[in-house]
């Protein structure tokens, strides 16, 4: 299955810049305010991989003075006609030497690092995100649970993807948003925990905390596998010595 950036189209900017904080994607965001109060000194934030920029905004939202970057030139330009008044910088070729070394407080990858194939290209942006963090700093990165790519969901769909069962750390997996019209599957790649542990290590980034977060079903959404699967895990980490 050869890989394909999906999210580098109008197309789908335009639908992804519909997607609301709903369904399995509460779940992505509803812990995030908390781990902020727990972990977070300081306003300053990057937003890596910012999309229409909706992850942007719920950082403003929570006080943050947040920047967010993308290679997606069709992204880009859907987030600053959403929010003119925000700040959305693009980054070709994830070059991010424009962006202030040790300049953030806290830096959030929401679901970023699940369509960047390559574990030395994972590797060399943890250690260029790293370098942006400020002393104390702190890094959010949220990511998709292997689970996601073989069970149905609220937001998701992969009964079609029978052959995401059979894919190793480092393969490519199909998933689908049911979240808006566009069918077209993303292409991801599968990146378990101990992948993750492996490259933090490298990249002298310490985990401070995990989170799988759970449906309780008491939220307003029709639940599939949300209440006893995570779809999701949340990574906060801090630079190590």
């Amino acid at each position: 299955m050869p890989f394909v950036n999906v999210y580098a189209n109008a197309t789908r900017a335009d639908s992804y810049a519909t997607l609301e904080f709903a369904n399995t994607y509460h779940l992505a965001f509803r812990d995030l305010p908390d781990i902020f109060r727990t972990h977070v000194k300081g306003t300053t934030a990057l937003d890596f991989g910012c999309g229409t920029g909706r992850s942007t905004r719920f950082l403003r939202g929570l006080g943050f003075d947040a920047i967010g970057v993308d290679i997606s030139e069709e992204m880009i330009a859907r987030a600053r006609e959403l929010d003119p008044s925000g700040d959305y910088r693009l980054i070709p070729g994830d070059d991010m030497t424009a962006l202030p070394r040790a300049g953030f407080d806290l830096i959030q990858s929401a679901f970023t690092f699940d369509n960047i194939p390559g574990m030395e290209t994972k590797l060399r942006l943890f250690r260029d995100l790293r370098a942006l963090l400020k002393p104390g700093g702190i890094f959010v990165n949220l990511v998709s649970a292997p689970e996601i790519y073989w069970n149905e969901w609220s937001s998701f769909s992969t009964k079609d993807f029978p052959e995401n069962r059979d894919a190793r750390p480092g393969d490519p997996v199909k998933i689908v948003t049911t979240d808006f019209e566009d069918r077209s599957p993303a292409i991801d790649i599968l990146c378990p925990h101990e992948s993750y542990k492996e490259i933090y290590a490298q990249a002298n980034l310490e985990i401070t905390e995990i989170r799988k977060p759970l449906a309780t079903g008491d939220e307003p959404y029709k639940w599939v596998s949300e209440t006893s699967i995570a779809p999701w895990v949340i990574y906060t980490l801090r630079g190590s010595r």
